[in-house]
């Protein structure tokens, strides 16, 4: 057979051109798109799917490729967005949600669209849909439908993923999730739990949790929480963390919360914290593992914040200390993260310097990095070069989407950040990276980049995070980087990274950047597909993998956490290869080991608690004796041993430790506790000076942890003295030999507490006087008996203070706490925030009574301001006072004529009614009110009848619901010079009331006795 020249030349430029194709690009392939504003990019889990929403056009995108192409989503109307959601639980599902009853949902990752129509909007107060973990057809959507500051707030639930009409699940519904929101809860299918205002109240204090298994077709039940059986109220959210459901309750005054966990909604336990506290706004779930819960409470004041990590045991109920002053920012993001995929390694920031911190508000923090390969038993420093401590940027100031440090991808970790004492500021750092997670790490560029894992770490993708015209990646594990210039992938001029992601799992070689070009009325935004497939000639073979394990010891050997270790196929660092095997996560393997003491927790359901070093477990009561022990005479049982393996621990006991093998106990053995002796005891304390000026007892809520009866209290020498066992002991408050002039309980918080002096210096403590701490007033007190402090009802940081400067009265108002401080008005005589939980406008309204003419000898006009004063509204004029009760404001001030009273009522702060009282009721002259303390839609007032020195009393009337009718309740009432009324309402019992009457009312208004009659 015979070719020709021609051909065999023809072959041969064949062949070398496909040798050519097969070999490495030398460049990743770019395509660009342009958007109006790009928010919510977002895959679906193991796939190329991508969706995004340009917010300014309303408008969500699909692309199928990567964000090669881009498509409007078909089926929904465009302009109608509000938000996309995907479902955690299903990887082909997502909603639509749009701006008002209409919205969609899709079963095929967006190809197609079904819409539906629920009957109110969806809240934007809350995430507004509930995913079922195990049925993704299973749904909940909250709505509120609002009319200027009231919404009504409603569930609504499907079974089938909207293919019938949604129905109502329940009105005044606060939120509601399904009790299977994770797969790792043991809780029935059917179970819902909702967090819904009180029977007769729409106070916070009064929400409650409902649970139904019936989508509330019945009364849903209250589960039975404490441990004399009874619900809890004030329940302020519910929340799902893995194993464990969550709800935090708050009671009235206090800004303390009871957390109560469970695992299957039905048995409820109070998760204990030891000497910490949990407050509103004050911690943060973390992310959590299998087994425990992973909780950081603030420990400062919040405009300084940091806090100290807790972990609890197995069942989330006891928590233990793992490491203090960790670095937290004011809105509860906290620095740290888990090592994703790696058990027991966790990342903190914490705060070294943090007594400078907590004492002086603008101190800086220095922070540092700290890493435990233990499950946070244990924290040690990350180190570069063996001798230098390194520090990374985390949670607090997160420049990209998706986690900080880790990613699918076995033992890779990145951060920015820089070596030395303490961490520097972002943009003085470098980029550094770790392939041992987090054991050693090297620098690997200069400056701070946003970074991202592709190919099971194969592959890392780094960007300058400043306008850049280049873009940077390495194939071994970070030690060598490629830059190449932007021009060179057709990208024209430089850009501003603001996002860099690729797949969920880490496993692809496609990469997502969005970015901006311009500024100003210029500015662009973009969004670029980075493809890296074809860089290498050939896809990983076994000889390519080696196995890693996550976690290693001093000697190198591979450590255990949970009884077992991981080790993870993982490709060289020198490969040349990619794993290319997409949208398959790295499955680590698991070798169990031979039991050990840290694969113990205590037997908490036996009494058994950590000691105070948490080395050994302790009998904190009686120990239990099982079913059939202790009959017949029999003086011993075998009993626990104050251990338990943690549920799902799976090491070994051949070979290893045995803790939780049962061991004797004495029948007879009786709680370590001390018994009561039988007799009253006293103690008597002898203080100097020669009365007491005042004290008070700092109330405690019942569901409140704790158990010490604080006292504080003021001699006329001006000392302040502390008591925690109800006045048997006595400590002296270190005020650095300031007086003490005056002692200001929290009007709404129970634990916190206000001492005055003659300075500026203010004395303070928010946990009963564990601590104390200091502010400058801007003034110092007045000293004309005015209120100084006055409180915000819901703000605990919000104080007014009334100074004295210059012959005149000055309010101030503070929103941190007293660290600083601005001017309301001068020549004022009151000044009070006029919160009311029913109008959320009301939030910064303040109600200031101020000398017409700033002159203290004019009469006084009542003004009102719900911008700090910038603009005051004036509501009365000749004003006597005014005063607050429950949901009303009662201004008395003079009639026209001059020689007697009147009484103007309001509900909402801004129009007032004259108060009309019954025509059988004649006053010729009122010249004196009292408010009584009223129940709620009525204001209980006492109107003086006779006013005459010692002869005192009158009629109590009460009022319609917006307070201006009134009708005669009682007459001839007792009150005394100063205007105490003698009227009381009977704690705990509805609708009963105590009074005194003057019996002799003709002879004391002829000046005789009065004779009191119950």
């Amino acid at each position: 057979m015979h070719m020709s020249m021609a051909r065999i030349l023809g072959i041969l430029v064949a062949l070398i051109a496909l040798t050519v194709s097969a070999k490495k690009k030398d460049k990743p392939s770019v395509e660009e798109t342009k958007f109006d504003s790009p928010q919510n990019l977002f895959y679906f889990e193991d796939s190329d799917v991508v969706l995004v929403t340009d917010t300014s056009e309303r408008t969500a995108y699909r692309s199928e490729d990567a964000g090669v192409h881009w498509a409007p989503l078909e089926d929904v109307k465009k302009g109608e967005v509000l938000e996309v959601i995907n479902h955690p639980w299903n990887n082909q599902m997502a909603i639509v949600l749009g701006l008002n009853k209409k919205h969609w949902i899709t079963r095929d990752q967006g190809k197609s669209w079904k819409a539906f129509e629920i009957p109110e909007p969806p809240t934007l107060a809350r995430p507004p849909i509930s995913f079922h973990a195990t049925d993704p057809e299973r749904l909940i959507v909250l709505t509120a439908s609002c009319q200027s500051f009231e919404c009504k707030e409603s569930a609504y639930y499907t079974l089938d993923g909207f293919d019938s009409k949604p129905k109502l699940l329940l009105d005044d519904a606060m939120s509601c999730l399904w009790a299977k929101s994770t797969d790792l809860l043991q809780t029935d299918e059917d179970d819902i739990l909702c967090v819904v205002q009180g029977t007769f109240s729409p106070w916070s204090s009064d929400y409650k949790l409902l649970v139904s298994s019936d989508f509330f077709k019945t009364d849903g039940v209250e589960p039975a929480m404490t441990e004399d059986g009874r619900p809890v109220s004030g329940i302020m959210n519910v929340a799902s963390v893995k194993s464990y459901l969550v709800a935090a309750a708050k009671s009235e005054n206090t800004r303390e919360l009871a957390m109560f966990v469970t695992a299957d909604a039905k048995h409820w336990h109070r998760a204990e914290f030891g000497e910490h506290k949990l407050e509103e706004d004050a911690y943060t779930l973390l992310e959590s593992t299998n087994y425990s819960m992973q909780v950081d409470v603030l420990t400062t004041k919040p405009s300084v914040p940091m806090g100290v990590l807790l972990t609890s045991n197995s069942n989330g109920t006891f928590f233990t200390k793992n490491i203090e002053h960790t670095n937290r920012n004011m809105h509860g993001f906290v620095d740290f993260e888990k090592i994703q995929n790696i058990q027991g390694i966790v990342m903190v920031n914490t705060v070294d310097n943090w007594e400078e911190v907590e004492k002086k508000w603008l101190a800086e923090k220095k922070i540092r990095t700290q890493i435990s390969f233990d499950d946070g038993r244990t924290w040690q420093a990350m180190k570069v070069d063996s001798d230098k401590d390194l520090h990374l940027h985390s949670v607090t100031n997160q420049r990209n989407m998706g986690r900080i440090f880790s990613s699918p991808a076995p033992g890779i970790v990145m951060g920015v950040g820089n070596t030395g004492k303490h961490l520097k500021a972002y943009d003085e750092g470098d980029l550094f990276v770790s392939d041992d997670a987090g054991q050693t790490w090297t620098k690997a560029l200069s400056r701070p980049h946003l970074y991202e894992f592709g190919d099971q770490g194969a592959i890392l993708v780094a960007i300058e995070d400043e306008e850049t015209d280049e873009i940077k990646w390495s194939l071994n594990h970070g030690k060598d980087w490629t830059t190449m210039e932007l021009s060179d992938l057709d990208i024209k001029g430089k850009i501003k990274p603001t996002g860099l992601t690729t797949t969920p799992d880490s496993t692809s070689l496609k990469f997502l950047l969005s970015a901006t070009k311009g500024k100003g009325n210029k500015l662009q935004h973009f969004v670029y597909s980075i493809n890296f497939e074809g860089l290498h000639e050939k896809q990983c073979k076994k000889d390519d993998f080696e196995q890693w394990y996550a976690r290693v010891d001093e000697d190198g050997e591979p450590s255990c956490i949970m009884g077992h270790t991981q080790m993870f196929r993982r490709r060289k660092a020198d490969a040349e290869c990619f794993v290319d095997e997409e949208f398959k996560d790295p499955v680590p393997k698991m070798e169990d080991c031979k039991c050990k003491e840290v694969d113990f927790e205590c037997d908490y359901e036996n009494n058994f608690t950590w000691d105070a070093d948490k080395k050994k477990c302790v009998s904190s009561g009686p120990i239990k004796a099982p079913s059939g022990a202790c009959k017949d005479g029999e003086k011993k049982f075998m009993g626990s041993s104050g251990y338990r393996l943690i549920p799902g621990n799976t090491c070994t006991k051949e070979g290893g430790e045995k803790l939780d093998e049962p061991v004797e106990r004495d029948c007879d053995k009786a709680p370590e506790e001390s018994r009561p002796s039988g007799k009253i005891a006293s103690e008597v304390t002898h203080f100097k000076g020669e009365h007491f000026a005042e004290y008070y007892y700092l109330e405690r809520c019942p569901d409140c942890s704790g158990t010490d009866e604080t006292v504080i209290m003021r001699t006329d020498r001006r000392d302040a003295w502390l008591s925690r066992n109800h006045g048997i002991q006595w400590e002296k408050i270190d005020t650095d030999g300031e007086e003490v002039v005056a002692i200001y309980p929290h009007q709404y918080l129970n634990d916190a507490v206000y001492l005055v002096t003659p300075s500026k210096t203010v004395f303070y403590s928010q946990n009963r006087g564990d601590k104390w701490h200091s502010f400058d007033a801007p003034e110092k007190p007045n000293q004309d008996h005015l209120q100084i402090l006055q409180f915000h009802p819901t703000q605990k940081d919000w104080l007014i203070w009334t100074g004295r400067t210059n012959d005149q009265t000055i309010a101030h108002v503070s929103r941190k706490g007293g660290d600083d401080w601005e001017t309301l008005l001068r020549s004022v005589r009151k000044c009070q925030f006029v919160y009311r939980e029913d109008r959320p406008e009301s939030d910064q309204l303040i109600f200031c009574e101020q000398y017409e003419s700033e002159d203290s000898a004019a009469p006084i006009s009542l003004f009102s301001s719900d911008d700090w004063f910038e603009h005051k509204k004036e509501l009365k004029r000749d004003v006597i006072n005014f005063a607050t009760m429950a949901e009303y404001i009662v201004v008395a001030l003079r009639d026209s004529d001059e020689k007697s009273l009147k009484v103007d009522t309001s509900i909402d702060g801004q129009m007032f009614a004259d108060a009309k009282f019954p025509t059988n009721f004649k006053v010729p002259h009122q010249q004196a009110y009292t408010v009584l303390d009223s129940s709620t839609h009525a204001v209980f007032l006492h109107v003086t009848v006779n006013n005459q020195m010692d002869s005192e009393y009158g009629s109590i009337v009460k009022s319609n619901s917006n307070g201006t009718s009134y009708v005669l309740s009682v007459g001839e009432v007792n009150r005394n010079s100063p205007g105490y009324v003698d009227f009381e309402k009977m704690q705990g019992l509805e609708g009963v009331a105590v009074v005194n009457r003057v019996a002799n009312p003709k002879e004391a208004d002829n000046g005789k006795m009065k004779k009191l009659k119950t």
